[in-house]
């Protein structure tokens, strides 16, 4: 009942076991972090307790397996990286610029070369998971496509792009950089990560009515 809810949420026992839970959960999700960045996919359920320092019981207490903890680390480095782009850009003015830089910035951290072992992880890990939990997924892509849908609406209000509609655009860009991303994370090549990144913009801009070298260009 409702106020059976309510009052249970009041209580400070309820409070402390749902922080604890809550705590326990970060931990794990940032240990799976770290061994993804040191192995990639070749670790366990029982080097991950080991490694948040947990018990596998209490690891399956919060996540059904691994692909259940994959998922949380999927959707929290990506609302992350979310946070991280809008907070390097509070200092411009221009939304398209605003955009720019997502879009390159997201192509950029793959780095150059081809040892970026989490860039490989979390390719292959994006697509297997998708087959499997697509509405998971499709929800733990939603900051990225939310932040770009938010620029896009500015840049559009300001007569600066046209997009033909703000949210289909921004899933397909959205789509698209995430396409490249796991193309390069595993077939590197000669041309330098930030050239790629550049280029993409350029035709990400042509599509939503923007023109390279004109004042939307944003470079």
């Amino acid at each position: 009942m409702p106020w059976a809810e309510n009052a249970a949420d009041r209580s400070p026992l309820v409070q402390r076991w749902r922080t604890r839970n809550m705590q326990q959960t970060r931990t794990m999700v940032d240990a799976a972090q770290r061994l993804i960045t040191e192995k990639g996919g070749q670790w366990t359920t029982q080097e991950l307790a080991k490694e948040a320092g947990v018990a596998v019981q209490t690891f399956y207490r919060h996540f059904g397996g691994k692909d259940q903890l994959l998922l949380a680390v999927l959707e929290d480095l990506i609302d992350r990286q979310t946070e991280v782009y809008e907070a390097s850009t509070r200092d411009i003015d221009d939304p398209v610029e605003r955009l720019r830089r997502y879009i390159v910035s997201a192509l950029e951290s793959l780095g150059n070369g081809s040892g970026n072992a989490a860039a490989r992880f979390i390719t292959t890990e994006h697509w297997r998971l998708l087959q499997l939990f697509p509405e998971e997924v499709s929800r733990a892509s939603r900051p990225f496509v939310g932040m770009v849908a938010r620029e896009l609406e500015a840049a559009r209000r300001a007569g600066l792009l046209a997009p033909r509609d703000v949210e289909h655009d921004a899933e397909f860009l959205s789509m698209l950089v995430m396409s490249v991303f796991h193309h390069h994370a595993f077939a590197p090549g000669e041309e330098p990560v930030e050239a790629i990144a550049e280029r993409l913009w350029r035709f990400c801009l042509t599509g939503i009515g923007g023109r390279p070298g004109g004042a939307a260009d944003g470079t």
